[in-house]
């Protein structure tokens, strides 16, 4: 069983894992809603807006989470306000956004003498760099989204199945729409330093979406999410040891193979269970 133990020997492989764990958990609870209202894009476009800040930060020699963070308030507005206009649809607001603001990075990005190094984290991460004050960020983001969830739960139920029933009982879908979009943000700055942004919507949309068919109920989903995104997380970080590939890269990579196989399990579950239904549709 060394081949299963050795590579978690390593302080940096531990610190990885206990990151990847912590990204799993925030991941969950965000990418749960995210599936659940379609917004994939919304998460991919959120993603790439982050680099004017991170760009912009490292440029001047600042802290990148912070540039994150600013870049993520700048979109959580910019898709909230383009979103009360009427005339405009919400993807072609959001595709705006995400052009501008990541040809705004672009730019920025190519002031710097280290162009290629900069992207290149950006866009994959390094989770075996994880650092003990990175865990420590990742359990406070944690307990916050933690929070969100749980106080915002009702509303983003709502949201998710019935807007106008929502704006009935009083729940204000506007106001729990932006609070989602601040939950949607925070996983992916917590996550973008770790995974790299072009990997960070493997954690935040395969495992809830490999979750779905299998889960009762929103909160079982979240946890299914959850283990799944660990099982990734350790897997891949074990696999990324032996064959000497790049660890985020994998762990993404098995995050969305656990989707395809959940979902062929799922297909040949109903198969064996509803076998006349399935002959009466092919008829």
């Amino acid at each position: 069983m060394e081949w299963l133990t050795a590579p978690f020997e390593a302080t940096f492989v531990q610190r990885a894992l206990w990151g990847g764990i912590l990204v799993s958990a925030i991941c969950a609870l965000a990418g749960t809603w995210v599936v659940l209202r379609g917004m994939a894009f919304l998460g991919d476009a959120m993603s790439h807006g982050l680099l004017p800040g991170v760009a912009l930060a490292a440029l001047l020699g600042g802290n990148p989470m912070v540039g994150a963070l600013l870049s993520a308030a700048v979109m959580t507005a910019g898709v909230t306000a383009l979103g009360r206009t009427p005339r405009l649809s919400q993807d072609t607001g959001i595709g705006l956004l995400f052009v501008g603001m990541l040809s705004l990075g672009v730019i920025i990005v190519s002031r710097s003498q280290s162009f290629a190094v900069d992207l290149t984290g950006f866009l994959f991460g390094d989770v075996l760099a994880v650092r003990e004050q990175d865990l420590a960020l990742l359990g406070v983001a944690l307990v916050l989204a933690l929070a969100v969830s749980v106080l915002g739960h009702r509303a983003f139920l709502a949201l998710a199945f019935d807007p106008r029933k929502a704006r009935t009982l009083g729940l204000r879908p506007r106001l729990a729409h932006a609070v989602l979009l601040g939950l949607l943000a925070l996983a992916i700055v917590a996550s973008f330093h770790i995974v790299g942004t072009l990997l960070v919507l493997g954690l935040l949309i395969a495992p809830p979406a490999a979750a779905l068919p299998w889960a009762r109920g929103v909160r079982g989903v979240m946890v299914l999410a959850a283990l799944l995104g660990v099982t990734a997380t350790f897997c891949g970080l074990l696999l990324s040891w032996h064959l000497g590939t790049a660890a985020g890269a994998t762990v993404s990579a098995l995050a969305v193979s656990l989707f395809f196989l959940s979902h062929l399990g799922s297909g040949i579950r109903h198969r064996r269970t509803h076998p006349a239904g399935d002959r009466l549709r092919k008829t």
